[in-house]
């Protein structure tokens, strides 16, 4: 039995709620919508194209972070799969362990990734597990835990790194016993042990 107009329509929107406003072609057509559908909505102006395959809900308003949410779609694989993951100085300011307004986006992906970085963009490949990655609406985020790691080894100075550790600790968003353990066991991490031992 097929299912109803409303139930596709639904079960997109729940879909795309879940990623920003956002969905791609294949997405649409995983839920019940064929091409002469997604053409139709559209021109009618339901759905707005934004690039090859991506489309956006025009009744779901931009949001705050749209711009990570279209760089997540853009760094999708042929599987559909998004490989980006916000990182470094973005995101120690997502996190709010930071006051500073980087002049560009960071972005960690897979050392296999082949993309050339959309301008204003900077690629770190590294592999992340599961455990260093948290969801956001429509796109992911490094932890705390981990955006501390990446930002001992990036440009962020040492007093940002002491006040983003500081914040951190305070706010709980990271143990101090796991931290300590973390830059023990890692020479590259000098200058986080260093900012680690100077929170009071």
């Amino acid at each position: 039995m097929s299912r109803s107009t409303t139930e596709v329509a639904r079960t997109l929107f729940s879909r795309a709620l879940e990623q920003g406003g956002y969905f791609t072609a294949k997405q649409a057509r995983e839920v019940g919508y064929a091409y002469p559908h997604i053409e139709y909505h559209e021109s009618t102006g339901n759905f707005e194209r934004i690039g090859h395959g991506l489309y956006r809900l025009t009744s779901l308003p931009p949001g705050e972070y749209d711009d990570l949410v279209r760089l997540s779609f853009w760094s999708r694989d042929r599987a559909d799969r998004p490989q980006a993951v916000v990182s470094h100085d973005s995101a120690l300011v997502l996190h709010e362990l930071s006051e500073l307004l980087p002049g560009k986006i960071h972005l960690t992906v897979p050392g296999t990734f082949r993309k050339a970085p959309p301008r204003g963009v900077v690629l770190h490949k590294a592999t992340l597990s599961g455990s260093d990655i948290e969801e956001r609406s429509g796109f992911r985020l490094t932890t705390p835990m981990r955006t501390l790691l990446d930002a001992a080894v990036s440009g962020v100075s040492q007093e940002e790194l002491q006040k983003a550790v500081s914040e951190a600790l305070r706010r709980g968003l990271v143990r101090k016993s796991k931290l300590g353990d973390v830059v023990r066991t890692d020479p590259r991490l000098l200058r986080l042990r260093q900012a680690l031992e100077g929170v009071a």
